[in-house]
C-alpha cells in the first residue's frame, strides 16, 4: 500500500509540472509604449545635427533604422491577441487532467487484467515447474552453475539429469565437480564411472573401471560399482569372474533387492543360470528334483507368469523375468513375443519404458 501511495504522489508531481506553465498569466505588458519612445529618439537625432553632434549621412542611417523599428511597433499595437488566451490555456489544462486517466482506464479494462491477482517475481521463480520442458530446466540450472560454480549441491542435482538426457559428456564434467565441491564417495564415483562409460557408448574402458575401483575402495558393498566391475570383465571375455561377481552380489543381497533382476539377467546373458525365472525358494525347492520335474515345474511357473502378465501389466520386472526365461528356455519367438507385449502394456507410462527398456538392453535385446 505504501508502495502504491508513493507512486500516486509522484504521478501527481509528474501532472502538476506538465499542467503548471498552462495555468499562469502571460507577462503584463508594458506601460509605455515603444513608438513613443521611437519619436523621441527622431526628435533627438535632428537636435544634434543642429548642434552639430553628428553628420547628415549617420543621422539619415539612424531615422531609417529607427523608422522601420518605429513601423513594426505600431504594426504589433494593431495585432489582435493571440487565442491561446488564459481561458484556453486552463481548458486544456483540465482535459489534459481528467480525459487522460478517463483514455487510460478505457484501454486498460478490455485489454488489461484487472482481476488477476498479484505474482511477484520471487513467486514466479518458485512457481510450479512441471509444466516446463525438462531441456528448458536443465538450461536455467546450467545457467545458475555458470555464475556460481562452486554450487556442490546444483552439480549434484544436474548430473543425473544430464546422463539421462544422454548428455555423457556434460554428466562426466557435472559429476566431478560435484565430487570437488561436495566431497568424495563411492555413489558420486561409480555415477561418474557409469557416465564415461555411457559417453563411450556403454564400453566399461579403463577411465570407467579406474572409477568403479575406486568406488569399491571406498564401499565394499556399492552395487552400482560392483555391477559395472563384472561388466567390465565380461566385456574383456573373462564370463567366469563376471559370473563370480554377479553370483556373490546375490548371495549377498536380500530377496526383495530391487536390482536382483538386473543382476540375474546379465548371469542368463553369459550362461550362469538355468532358471532365473524361479525365487529362491523356489530354486530350494526344486534342489531335489529331477530334470524333466525340474523343467516342468519351470515352465509352469513361466506360464503362469506370462498368464498374470496378460492381466497386470505394468510390472515392469516380470516382464523381464519373462523374457528372460523363454530367452533360457531357448523359445526365442515366445520372447520377442513377450517383449512386443510388454512394451505395449507400459507404452503409455514413460518411467516403466524406460526402465523396460534398459533392462532389454542388459539382455541384449534392442526390441
Amino acid at each position: 500500500m505504501t508502495l502504491w501511495f508513493v507512486f500516486a504522489l509522484m504521478t501527481a508531481a509528474a501532472i502538476f509540472a506538465v499542467l503548471w506553465p498552462l495555468g499562469r498569466h502571460g507577462r503584463p505588458q508594458k506601460d509605455g509604449s515603444e513608438a513613443v519612445v521611437y519619436k523621441d529618439q527622431l526628435t533627438e537625432i535632428d537636435r544634434d545635427v543642429a548642434a552639430g553632434l553628428i553628420g547628415s549621412s549617420e543621422a539619415e542611417a539612424a531615422r531609417v533604422e529607427i523608422s522601420r523599428r518605429l513601423l513594426a511597433a505600431a504594426a504589433n499595437q494593431r495585432d489582435p491577441p493571440l487565442a491561446s488566451s488564459l481561458s484556453l490555456r486552463r481548458s486544456a489544462a483540465i482535459i489534459a487532467l481528467i480525459g487522460l486517466p478517463i483514455v487510460a482506464v478505457a484501454l486498460y479494462l478490455p485489454l488489461g487484467s484487472p482481476q488477476l491477482g498479484d505474482f511477484p517475481l520471487a513467486q514466479r521463480t518458485r512457481a510450479p515447474d512441471g509444466a516446463q520442458p525438462l531441456e528448458n530446466l536443465v538450461a536455467q540450472v546450467e545457467a545458475h552453475l555458470e555464475k556460481n560454480p562452486t554450487d556442490g549441491r546444483g552439480w549434484n542435482v544436474i548430473a543425473p539429469v544430464l546422463a539421462r538426457l544422454g548428455r555423457y559428456d556434460d554428466a562426466v564434467r557435472a559429476y566431478r565437480n560435484s565430487i570437488t565441491y561436495n566431497g568424495d564417495s563411492a555413489q558420486r564415483r561409480a555415477d561418474l564411472g557409469e557416465a564415461i562409460a555411457g559417453a563411450a557408448g556403454g564400453v566399461i574402458t579403463a577411465e570407467a573401471k579406474a572409477e568403479f575401483e575406486r568406488a569399491v575402495a571406498l564401499n565394499a558393498d556399492e552395487v552400482k560399482a560392483t555391477y559395472f566391475l563384472g561388466v567390465a570383465a565380461e566385456q574383456d571375455g573373462r564370463t567366469a569372474e563376471a559370473g563370480s561377481i554377479w553370483r556373490a552380489m546375490l548371495e549377498k543381497a536380500p530377496s526383495d533387492a530391487p536390482w536382483r533382476p538386473l543382476v540375474q539377467a546379465a548371469l542368463a546373458r553369459i550362461g550362469g543360470s538355468s532358471a532365473p525365472v524361479l525365487s529362491d525358494d523356489a530354486m530350494a525347492a526344486a534342489k531335489d528334483m529331477s530334470e524333466s520335474d525340474r523343467g516342468a515345474m519351470i515352465r509352469g511357473m513361466v506360464e503362469r507368469l506370462a498368464v498374470r502378465l496378460k492381466q497386470n501389466g505394468d510390472d515392469v520386472e516380470g516382464w523381464l523375468r519373462l523374457v528372460r526365461a523363454y530367452m533360457v528356455m531357448g523359445d526365442h519367438d515366445k520372447a520377442k513375443s513377450a517383449l512386443t507385449d510388454a512394451r505395449q502394456a507400459v507404452a503409455n507410462d514413460a518411467e516403466r519404458l524406460r526402465q523396460l527398456n534398459q533392462g532389454l538392453k542388459n539382455l541384449g535385446l534392442d526390441g
